[in-house]
């Protein structure tokens, strides 16, 4: 699967927390997607070598790759110096077990307007050991609320201070559109995947994919336009149905064909 394709679909495992990780693979390969995003919420509890090793192979023996660790570390948001290593290492082993490219973190406790200039100096500073500790994996951050990555100004400036850091996109929740876009526009060259899934207007309404397909054309045509590898994952699906999966994934895959296919008619990058 996947091939040669730039724009590549997959899932979160988060989008089934309930469900055991075999049940998450199958469900993936029967959709056809290419890979699966490994949350440790759920399913790859930090400290659990072994099993990120049995869930990685189990994921290649299914066709599929591992896109990423989703880890659930907040950088510059632990008090104490040792037990913020301590975790990191756990994080980096874990990730590190699953062959994972990538490790998706969080760009501290609180949000933008909210931090103290000290507390985005300490995320700013985890943020760059993160990136110096981790060697040939990509450090990400998560594009969300309650972090420095709640407004596309302070997420733009965070990237620009932190050499080598990359991030998610996902849309915010409530807003439209035009701003989201803007929002993609201004982190575009640091985007390595992207959460795909259509909350409107609030996280309590949770539509197909195609619920907000103008969004999600536009959003693969600008990964697209960049010739870079960017992995798609669905994130969530209206009532964390396991039967929906099938259909989100013909969906996320149709808007990336057509993505690819008129970027190879171009043969050079969009601006």
């Amino acid at each position: 699967m996947g091939g040669a394709r730039l724009l590549t679909a997959g899932v979160c495992s988060v989008t089934y927390r309930p469900l055991p990780a075999d049940r998450v693979i199958a469900l993936a390969a029967r959709a056809g997607l290419d890979h699966i995003e490994w949350g440790q919420d759920a399913h790859i509890p930090l400290g659990d070598v072994a099993e990120a090793l049995r869930v990685a192979e189990a994921t290649r023996a299914a066709g599929l790759s591992v896109s990423a660790f989703g880890s659930y570390y907040r950088a510059g948001a632990i008090a104490d110096p040792g037990e913020d290593r301590r975790v990191w290492r756990d994080v980096l082993a874990a990730a590190r077990a699953l062959d994972a490219p990538r490790i998706r973190v969080w760009a501290g406790g609180r949000g933008s307007a909210e931090a103290s200039p000290a507390e985005r100096r300490r995320t700013l500073s985890a943020l760059r050991r993160c990136v110096d500790t981790a060697g040939d994996i990509a450090v990400a951050t998560e594009y969300h609320a309650d972090t420095l990555t709640d407004d596309s100004g302070s997420a733009r400036a965070m990237l620009d201070e932190v050499p080598g850091l990359r991030t998610y996109w996902q849309p915010p929740n409530g807003m439209p559109d035009d701003e989201a876009l803007t929002g993609l526009r201004a982190v575009l060259d640091r985007v390595d995947a992207v959460h795909v899934f259509s909350w409107w207007p609030t996280p309590r309404e949770r539509w197909p994919l195609d619920h907000r397909a103008a969004l999600w054309r536009e959003v693969v045509r600008l990964l697209a336009s960049t010739g870079r590898r960017v992995a798609a994952s669905i994130e969530f699906v209206p009532g964390d149905d396991p039967g929906m999966l099938a259909g989100e994934a013909a969906s996320l895959r149709r808007h990336l064909t057509a993505a690819d296919r008129r970027q190879d008619v171009r043969g050079v990058p969009e601006s």
